[in-house]
């Protein structure tokens, strides 16, 4: 049977107990230790290098899934009390992927107050079906939880539209009206392909068409703003 995992040292969060753990400690630690773990902060990895970090930092963002939320959070503390003595503490990724694979129907029990499955009535059979415990989309969590330091970092690195609007309307302004045309329609262009920027995808999104140069750079400055390192 695999172990246990223990998501609140995967989080660096075991000096506390889980009671004096906040909200906040755990938002701070997941975007400390997902910065630390991101597999894209390292283009120049080998291969096994990037699958270490990867996995790892699949994990981080398992941990932060559960923790985050209140009542997963309630599940997550009652089956690790309950099940100290029967499994061995771990932090690897692998035995996080068996947890969510493995034991939702553990959630589901101690949500319905069961020793182990879920109820028989119809709201336990629907939120059997909702699968409330899948495995969290790590890129997703590292998205929403950085939305607000991922704006102005990308934003600054990949204007494009902006450029291809001012482009665009300076030379079809020029075609219609010599230079003065130019440059009103690069204007118009500039400020129609910024809206495109900010409006037609997410942050998230745009950051993952970057080049590998380009996301390291940005997350070694999002490092540098949370770790107060570039390389820690």
């Amino acid at each position: 049977m695999p172990a246990f995992p223990l998501y609140y040292k995967v989080l660096n969060l075991e000096s506390k107990s889980p009671k004096e753990v906040t909200i906040e400690d755990i938002r701070a630690a997941y975007r400390k230790e997902s910065l630390k773990t991101h597999p894209d902060r390292f283009p120049n990895a080998t291969p096994e290098e990037r699958k270490a970090a990867t996995a790892q930092f699949q994990t981080v963002a398992d941990a932060y899934y559960v923790l985050s939320d209140p009542a997963r959070r309630r599940e997550y503390d009652a089956l690790l009390a309950s099940n100290s003595r029967s499994y061995a503490g771990s932090t690897t990724a692998d035995d996080s992927a068996n947890f969510f694979s493995n034991f939702a129907n553990m959630f589901q029990g101690a949500a319905f107050g069961s020793a182990g499955a879920p109820g028989n009535g119809p709201a336990e059979e629907e939120h059997a079906q909702e699968g409330p415990f899948e495995r969290p989309d790590a890129e997703a969590t590292f998205g929403n939880v950085f939305e607000e330091l991922l704006r102005p970092e990308v934003q600054k690195t990949v204007p494009w539209w902006t450029f291809i609007g001012a482009a665009s309307g300076a030379g079809l302004g020029f075609i219609i009206a010599n230079i003065p045309g130019a440059l009103m329609g690069g204007y118009a262009g500039n400020r129609l392909g910024a809206i495109r920027d900010a409006k037609g995808k997410s942050v998230m999104a745009v950051f993952n068409t970057l080049a590998a140069d380009q996301k390291a750079e940005i997350l070694r400055s999002l490092a540098f703003k949370v770790l107060g390192t570039f390389n820690g």
